[in-house]
């Protein structure tokens, strides 16, 4: 029998090609062949896929960066890669196209439309991002990380929770050891266009906490490229000990070990928070589409595992105060990490796997 080819589109951050990766590992253990369609930026991100998983860089572009001559560049780049897309998918038809939004994700969708091949997307936050938005009344189903979704007309909607990377469901349920007497370790990510007011503010809250706890101190901080020399300045100022990175390739390890993680609110970081059960400070981002971060954030707030802090509210004192509860309260932050576990969906994977193969055989 030949194998089934599963085509995913995903653009160039995080948020989307983790849960990308996710599904990626998942059916090549199914035995499908696996292809990845993004672009410059999402391949920065494609180090932890699997090896046998093809990897195409199409042309794109997104009306949101650069001066008038970009972006009167913009749509000749798309309709390039659309036009690639479709060479491609007729010498190598695909059974199933799953996007997982951002514009490098439009080629291969609009490509899988003109051809009417089985197509769906994933949306890993509460509020549909622009590229999803575009195709989902024109995509079998949509398949929603966050609980409800606002649809627009004529897109179906299904809950599967956001999947995570086999390196994070490795570490499901590691067991927490709270703060205590000894060395600790507080982990902070941003996200690629979050991560600079974390980089402004977690060095001081930090720096500021109680000397008790600021000793027994170990920070991780992902931070901007730009910003890794004066974060290092700071944290070194501080006495802090600091290993700020510009991406991190092991950020399953790097949380477990986490007594706090400090970051933004982005759906794959909610969802790893979940599975992994880890306490959390979380700064939604607030020039997110539709304050999607906030949505993300408010279901671990409400069931007591992380504590929000608004972006109108993020500063130095915030971040000292907030952190101090967790790290000098370890009954609370054993709770938290505790109600983060009972939070999570860590069977995301397999109810998306199980919507991709079901698209597929209707097809058939």
């Amino acid at each position: 029998m030949t194998q089934r080819l599963l085509m995913l589109a995903a653009g160039g951050t995080g948020g989307h090609m983790f849960p990308a990766q996710a599904l990626a590992e998942a059916m090549l253990r199914r035995g499908w062949r696996v292809k990845l369609s993004t672009d410059a930026r999402g391949a920065r991100y494609t180090g932890g896929f699997p090896h046998t998983t093809e990897i195409t860089e199409i042309s794109s572009a997104t009306f949101a960066r650069g001066g008038l001559v970009e972006k009167a560049l913009v749509a000749p780049r798309i309709a390039a890669g659309v036009l690639g897309a479709v060479t491609a998918m007729r010498r190598d038809r695909p059974d199933a196209v799953v996007g997982f939004g951002g514009y490098p994700s439009i080629p291969a969708l609009a490509a899988a439309t003109l051809l009417g091949l089985p197509r769906m997307i994933h949306e890993q936050n509460g509020v549909l991002g622009k590229v999803n938005s575009l195709f989902a009344p024109r995509v079998a189903r949509v398949a929603c990380g966050v609980w409800p979704t606002v649809l627009p007309e004529g897109a179906e909607g299904v809950h599967v929770g956001n999947p995570v990377r086999n390196a994070v469901r490795d570490r499901a349920g590691a067991p927490y050891i709270p703060p205590g007497d000894y060395p600790m370790s507080v982990l902070v990510i941003g996200g690629s266009q979050g991560a600079r007011l974390l980089s402004d503010i977690a060095p001081d809250g930090l720096g500021a906490l109680p000397e008790a706890l600021r000793d027994r101190l170990r920070v991780s901080h992902q931070a901007r490229p730009e910003d890794i020399e004066r974060v290092e300045a700071r944290y070194a100022e501080l006495g802090l000990a600091a290993d700020v990175q510009p991406f991190f390739q092991d950020v399953p390890r790097r949380m477990t070990e986490a007594q706090l993680v400090i970051a933004r609110a982005g759906a794959s970081t909610v969802a790893e928070l979940t599975v992994i059960g880890r306490p959390s400070i979380l700064v939604p981002y607030a020039a997110a589409a539709g304050d999607h971060q906030t949505a993300n954030a408010r279901g671990l707030v409400e069931a007591g595992a992380a504590i929000m802090v608004p972006e109108s509210k993020a500063d130095a004192a915030t971040i000292t105060e907030q952190a101090a509860l967790v790290l000098g309260h370890p009954d609370g932050a054993r709770q938290m990490a505790h109600a983060a576990l009972a939070a999570g969906q860590p069977d995301a994977t397999e109810h998306l796997v199980a919507l991709v193969e079901e698209l597929a055989d209707r097809s058939r």
